[in-house]
């Protein structure tokens, strides 16, 4: 088999697509030299389709004409384009359930989903198939797979990484991220595509609020986590994100999510008139029903909470949270546990979301066999903080600990 195609071959997982496969070598030189990469199906490589997990959308849009500027920045760094990686229809959903395509094996909870909507990439890397994959993280379509594939995710501060030549969801939310093993090579990969300098850490805060949304076990699971990182940064002081409840905040979020959404693809969706799989065809059905007032004030309620978090993260401060209330659901369950789960989660992970604010995953909970995620939470601009906190933290610890290893 042709190296371009032996990504295929080997990928025991379903996390490729064979309908968009592409592979490009990277640079001879640079600092991610002999590594390989997925790429989310969202991203557009020249010369090639982007399916954007949608067979509807693939038949609609021509070859692309140049390159994302993510996989561009990789690909000059040295690394090898492996492969297109599977995303739910439209990026649109948490599960990585593709009515279409299939749902890529989870490695670590094969008979659970290995979450979306970067499930391909995220089952790449927990797989070893590739040593990093680029997905994108809207609603939490990043940290949720990170958390139920037992790997490292991050979700960057919203706009410092260019989306240009990628498919959108929701601007407004959209944003770059990537998966990896080991918390240095995340960092390594943040060094190419953010290539700041690392903060010292502030203050410590633990958000009692969002473990009490957690379910049975899962504070548990994560408190050796817990230990290890405030034996590195301090004690944690405990803290209320959301004075309303973040259920609350998630209606926010819910509703400028689905505005953007419309806004975004209701030209496409009135002329093609998709056909959409069971979960995603609900939600835009719903998006279209979003009403202009309680968008304005929506926005009003979203300047409030950016306020509230950015007096919260001041002077460096890191926020420490479950990144989903529970481990990954099981597959195939019936539509409305699949929507309490997506609720739940987004409760949750809608904070960064609102604040456009960095969140990583580290992969050191264990719960009934399964990973289940901790998360840190910074100011915006300080993806790099959270990163080297992160390969520190995960320098020192052992394999009982750290999930991805387990």
């Amino acid at each position: 088999m042709p190296l371009r195609d032996r990504i295929l071959e080997r990928d025991y997982l379903g996390a490729f697509c064979k309908h968009t496969h592409v592979y490009r070598a990277g640079a001879g030189s640079g600092p991610l030299r002999g590594l390989t990469f997925g790429l989310k199906d969202i991203f557009d490589v020249s010369g090639h389709r982007t399916g954007f997990g949608s067979p509807d959308w693939f038949a609609s849009h021509g070859e692309a004409s140049s390159t994302a500027a993510v996989a561009r920045h990789l690909l000059e760094a040295g690394a090898t384009l492996a492969g297109k990686t599977h995303t739910e229809e439209m990026a649109f959903s948490l599960t990585g359930e593709n009515a279409h395509y299939g749902t890529p094996l989870n490695p670590a909870a094969p008979h659970r989903v290995p979450g979306g909507s970067s499930s391909g990439s995220a089952a790449a890397v927990a797989g070893r198939l590739v040593d990093f994959a680029i997905g994108s993280d809207t609603g939490g379509s990043v940290r949720a797979p990170a958390s139920f594939c037992g790997i490292y995710g991050i979700r960057p501060t919203h706009g410092r990484i260019s989306l240009d030549g990628a498919c959108p969801l929701a601007p407004m939310f959209d944003t770059v991220g990537w998966f990896a093993r080991d918390a240095a090579l995340l960092a390594q990969v943040g060094d190419v595509l953010l290539g700041g300098t690392p903060a010292t850490p502030g203050r410590v805060l633990l958000a009692t609020d969002a473990f009490a949304l957690a379910l049975p076990g899962a504070t548990d699971a994560l408190a050796p986590a817990l230990s290890s990182l405030t034996a590195l940064l301090g004690e944690a002081e405990p803290i209320t994100v959301s004075k309303e409840g973040l259920p609350a905040w998630f209606d926010v979020f819910r509703v400028l999510q689905y505005d953007d959404i419309w806004t975004t693809h209701r030209s496409w969706v009135t002329r093609v008139r998709p056909t959409f799989g069971p979960q995603v065809g609900p939600r835009f059905d719903a998006v279209a029903l979003v009403q202009p007032d309680e968008v304005a004030k929506m926005r009003e309620r979203r300047a409030e909470i950016v306020a509230r978090l950015d007096a919260m993260l001041a002077d460096n401060a890191i926020l420490l949270l479950p990144t989903v209330p529970d481990i990954a659901p099981l597959l195939k369950l019936p539509p409305a546990e699949t929507v309490a789960f997506r609720e739940r989660a987004l409760a949750l992970l809608c904070i960064a979301g609102l604040g456009g604010l960095p969140q990583v995953n580290l992969p050191f909970g264990t719960l009934n066999k399964c990973p289940i995620g901790l998360s840190m939470i910074a100011a915006r601009g300080n993806d790099e903080m959270l990163l080297d906190v992160a390969a520190r933290l995960g320098s020192v610890q052992n394999g009982d600990v750290r999930a991805a290893d387990s």
